[in-house]
């Protein structure tokens, strides 16, 4: 009780300190823009997808701390044709007057200079993602043009940049019943491998944003296609012209308890009552944390440091995995359901199931990285331990069935720890990684350089013995895998590890598996899997997908996996031979369509070496898809609903994703 009444202290406190005014007085310069364009990487972590998404991030991560303030509460993004973005909020506008050192409008200041913004210094902001200027420069530098509205409640400004250069001084535009910030942008081709925005991992970061503000309205529009004129001189919101396009709204009353509700989809939880706390500190700052366990063995912990996702986990991370591990050991032995004699669990053993998502907030956070990955902040982990430690032994007390179920999963994770340790050493011995002992499948290259080896995994002895002929033996080996391997989604480690084609296929990589797995030790750095272009053989290429996410993960994060792309079609003239890798290159190989003789492809055992060689491994010829994970939770729910045990949820999902899938082959 004394608990709730200081958090409301608090908030009428944080309420109290909220600064109304924003003036160019609170903006603070720290350093110029130009290394911007030269390393664009160092900003915003990479010039590909990644890379182009960042930016949009950027934007709406500024509109979004306008919010975590108390300033707005409605953002829309939305993409334009052209690949253009619009991001729009109802905040207090970004300053327009003019800022005392630079001599020009703090909105010009904020765009054009690094580390220019209201986060650096003052009252503005207490708690913020980012740092304002360096998001909003960024952007400005790495596109071709960008132009930024601000309503102040009685008028309108604009400035438009070009490259980052602004082609004119901030100007009035006229009458304004609106207040807050619009920015529209568009990136430059000269810098992105990639200017095409996924919509779908757009809406996936946005919905996860907000989940993290309580109050938070975020819209999401894809008017790509939109034909019809668009004309935003009069308002603040797209939403307002009614163009009668499909859009989608997040609002979420629970905040992060919702997305645990969200990430356990189609999951079967062990225990009712969902643990949520938060509090809120006397800075300003809050930690917040919820967590349910499942019927299943994965992990899936998602952190965040003001509302900054930190793939890479942290300090904030460590003090949640102490605190667990410490409060279920000791509610575990006060409550008599272990033996004294019992060992005690590991963070291992208590996390195996768990879905935790832990938000800190903090005045001055340490990422490591512009990017920020992971949060190095100290007080972070003393926060996190002492707030998450109390509430959730309260938990445990005050719900004992929900305790003894915990408990009780936990015993299981122990046993089953202990079982998959004694099949890994039963084959994972020293000798057996360093390669003495290989498996007699596996057609080995002769060079013993990772870098320029590859291992390709190919189906059935058929394909076996056509790829062995057709390689270069010098870096290609061939390890062939008979019939369908165990689906891993649904077995435990040591089930997986007696399956004879796994084991197989990690002695041949030479670098262990899951939590003992050493990259460094891998013996191949490209890893092809190549199967029939059929349905047996996208279930093959699934079914290694999934051991290699929840198993080898470093081999995706690294690069080093993918998926040979087979021809479907040889279309032959005479001595003119194409190879067509679709129905469209096949129609395009045909031209007047007499006198061709066309082979449909069903499987690799069906070419002969010197096509195999020419069409699937010929680095000069062949087609390669790499595969990468950009978005790891969302990868986790597809990999769970697809090959998990709940038949509901694979339904639903094949029905509602029926329309996107193209090339089904019956």
């Amino acid at each position: 009780m004394a608990q709730k009444d200081d958090t409301k202290k608090t908030e009428k406190e944080v309420k109290k300190d909220k600064k109304p005014n924003y003036t160019a007085d609170d903006i603070y310069i720290l350093e110029g823009l130009d290394p911007v364009r030269k390393r664009p990487g160092m900003y915003i972590g990479s010039t590909g997808i990644d890379g182009l998404h960042h930016l949009v991030w950027e934007i709406f991560d500024n509109s979004r701390d306008e919010a975590m303030g108390g300033f707005a509460n409605e953002i829309e993004v939305v993409i334009l044709p052209g690949e253009r973005i619009r991001v729009a909020d109802n905040g207090r506008g970004i300053p327009v007057d003019i800022h005392k050192q630079t001599k020009v409008s703090a909105l010009e200041t904020i765009m054009t200079t690094l580390h220019a913004g209201g986060k650096f210094g003052g009252e503005s902001y207490k708690i913020a993602g980012g740092l304002h200027g360096v998001g909003a420069s960024v952007v400005n530098a790495l596109s071709t043009d960008l132009k930024a509205e601000v309503h102040t409640g009685k008028d309108k400004h604009i400035q438009e940049y070009k490259i980052g250069k602004p082609q004119y001084k901030t100007k009035r535009v006229g009458p304004s019943k609106f207040k807050g910030t619009v920015v529209t942008f568009q990136p430059d081709g000269s810098i992105f491998s990639e200017t095409k925005f996924n919509y779908q991992t757009i809406l996936n970061h946005l919905r996860q944003q907000a989940y993290l503000v309580k109050g938070l309205r975020v819209r999401v529009m894809d008017l790509r296609d939109y034909e019809g004129e668009i004309d935003d001189s009069n308002v603040l919101y797209l939403k307002d012209l009614n163009l009668n396009v499909p859009s989608y709204t997040f609002y979420f009353e629970g905040g992060i308890k919702s997305l645990v509700v969200y990430l356990n989809e189609g999951e079967t939880p062990v225990h009712k009552n969902i643990f949520y706390t938060e509090k809120l500190m006397e800075d300003g700052g809050s930690v917040e944390c919820a967590l349910q366990y499942v019927e299943d063995v994965d992990i899936r912990e998602v952190s965040f440091a003001n509302n900054i996702k930190t793939p890479e986990g942290g300090s904030h991370l460590t003090g949640f995995k102490t605190a667990l591990t410490r409060i279920i050991n000791d509610y575990a032995r006060k409550n008599n359901l272990i033996k004294e004699s019992d060992e005690n669990f590991t963070g291992e053993d208590v996390r195996e199931g768990i879905t935790s998502v832990i938000s800190i907030k903090l005045r001055e956070p340490q990422f490591e990285g512009q990017t920020k990955a992971k949060l190095g902040n100290p007080e972070a982990r003393s926060m996190v331990e002492s707030v998450f430690g109390e509430a959730f032994s309260t938990f445990l007390e005050e719900n004992p069935d929900d305790a003894k179920i915990i408990i009780s999963k936990v015993v299981l994770a122990l046993k089953a720890r202990k079982a998959a340790k004694a099949a890994k050493e039963s084959i994972l011995r020293k000798g057996v990684l360093e390669g003495l002992t290989l498996p007699g499948k596996l057609a080995d290259c002769q060079s013993k350089s990772a870098e320029e080896s590859e291992l390709f995994i190919v189906e059935g002895d058929s394909a076996g013995g056509s790829s062995k002929q057709g390689r270069d033996r010098r870096t290609q080996a061939i390890l062939p895998l008979k019939g369908k391997i165990l689906n891993v989604e649904r077995a435990g480690l040591d089930k997986m590890l007696a399956f004879k084609e796994i084991k197989a296929l990690v002695i041949a990589l030479g670098a262990a598996i899951a939590d003992e797995f050493d990259l460094s030790k891998l013996r191949y750095h490209k890893i092809i899997i190549a199967t029939d272009a059929d349905v047996d053989g996208a279930h093959i290429t699934t079914l290694l997908l999934t051991l290699f996410f929840r198993h080898f993960a470093p081999v995706i994060e690294n690069g080093y996996l993918y998926i040979a792309q087979p021809p479907l079609y040889k279309v032959q003239k005479g001595k003119d031979i194409t190879y067509a890798y679709s129905d469209t290159e096949r129609d395009k190989a045909l031209k007047g369509k007499e006198g061709y003789n066309v082979q449909r492809y069903k499987g690799l055992g069906e070419m002969n070496p010197e096509e195999l060689w020419e069409t699937t491994m010929d680095p000069a010829r062949r087609v390669l898809k790499q595969v990468n994970v950009s978005d790891a939770e969302e990868a986790d729910k597809v990999f769970e609903t697809l090959m998990g045990s709940n038949v509901e949820a694979r339904k639903l999902f094949i029905q509602s994703h029926a329309k996107e899938v193209e090339n089904i082959d019956a």
